[in-house]
């Protein structure tokens, strides 16, 4: 049973003169969830989260908490009332205070009693392995504990949601494979829903529950990272979600039938003839055939070993891209090596061109 939700977003948008920065958003974010707003740049998802905090005034729409004697209006509140917290980019640390003085800034703020701001401050601090830091400077610091500093001071005031806007773009690669993992663990641990901002797929796929992918202003699709790998609803989340062959052309009852090329396994209709078409093949699900049993041929123009995995590049004439095709491991095709592609008409997905 799908959980009431804890924000309902309907119909918000919000321009900046003749730019749609935010069109006609609506959205609904449960209890306790990692959720994810991922697009490019200029689509519109920070300036979303943005007005969620108090910091952009929307032109129309509501929003809308769930609250203990029904939803609350969020619009109606000032930032500093509401039972959220943001978490910005630069992680905005106060460089004179130590770990645990810009931690318990808030609460202090709030003019608590000293003994509760001392004991949630070292309650954080241990959630986020701090404890060790608490006298340092943020200057004494790496970017991935200062990312925790950050962190430990959102969450030490308790609010119901937390935002955070491209949390780890500061940190290097290894370092922010790390941190994906301490988000993830942190946000089950602490029992608070997470809304995060970024452009990294990689990033959101590894942390959300559900991803809104965001383009022009606009939701694009909602969904979990799975379901939008597998069963994407358009061509840009379908290009946008990791990497994915694209060939267009017009469905038949064979498949589709690609200018230039011929026909393609696709989904079989029993019309003869259809409309545009987008097939989209992911690298994963094509593989090396002999010619026979092919249905692309063409030859190798590269071949990128990842680790664990190869990926090769492989030029079809007629087609305007190089084909990918990820394999297990290493690969004895090489650079200029003739071969045939085929994949599994199921494992083709057709969507509006």
């Amino acid at each position: 049973m799908t959980p009431s939700p804890l924000l309902r977003i309907s119909h918000l948008s919000k321009r900046f003169g003749q730019t749609v920065a935010v069109d006609d958003v609506s959205l609904e974010i449960r209890p306790n969830e990692f959720f994810s707003l991922l697009g490019p740049s200029g689509c519109g998802k920070t300036t979303l989260l943005r007005a969620l905090a108090g910091f952009e005034d929307p032109d129309s729409g509501t929003v809308t908490i769930a609250g203990e004697s029904g939803e609350l209006d969020l619009l109606r509140l000032p930032p500093e009332r509401r039972p959220i917290n943001l978490m910005f980019q630069s992680y905005a640390l106060f460089p004179h205070m130590s770990v645990e003085r810009n931690v318990a800034y808030g609460l202090q703020r709030e003019r608590l009693d000293r003994a509760v701001i001392r004991q949630r401050v070292d309650e954080v601090l241990q959630t986020v392995g701090l404890t060790d830091k608490a006298t340092a400077r943020p200057a004494q610091l790496s970017g991935g504990q200062r990312q925790r500093v950050a962190l430990a001071r959102a969450i030490v005031k308790r609010p119901r949601l937390l935002l955070l806007d491209e949390p780890l773009s500061a940190l290097d690669r290894k370092v922010r494979a790390e941190m994906q993992l301490e988000l993830k663990r942190l946000q089950h641990e602490v029992g608070i829903t997470f809304v995060v901002v970024t452009h990294d797929q990689e990033e959101a796929m590894s942390m959300a529950d559900r991803i809104a992918v965001m383009s022009d202003g606009r939701v694009e699709q909602v969904d979990s990272p799975v379901d939008l790998y597998t069963r994407p609803r358009t061509v840009f989340v379908a290009d946008f979600i990791g990497t994915s062959n694209a060939f267009v052309g017009t469905l038949t009852s064979g498949g589709v039938m690609v200018p230039g090329i011929g026909m393609l396994p696709g989904q079989s209709v029993s019309a003869d003839a259809g409309p545009e078409v987008t097939l989209i093949v992911r690298p994963e699900d094509i593989r090396f055939a002999p010619t026979g049993q092919a249905v692309l041929a063409g030859h190798v123009i590269d071949v990128q070993y990842f680790g664990g995995a190869s990926t090769v590049a492989v030029r079809v004439e007629g087609v305007d891209r190089p084909v990918l095709v990820s394999c297990q491991g290493t690969t004895t095709l090489a650079r200029g090596d003739a071969t045939g592609l085929a994949w599994d008409p199921a494992a083709a997905v057709l969507l509006e061109a």
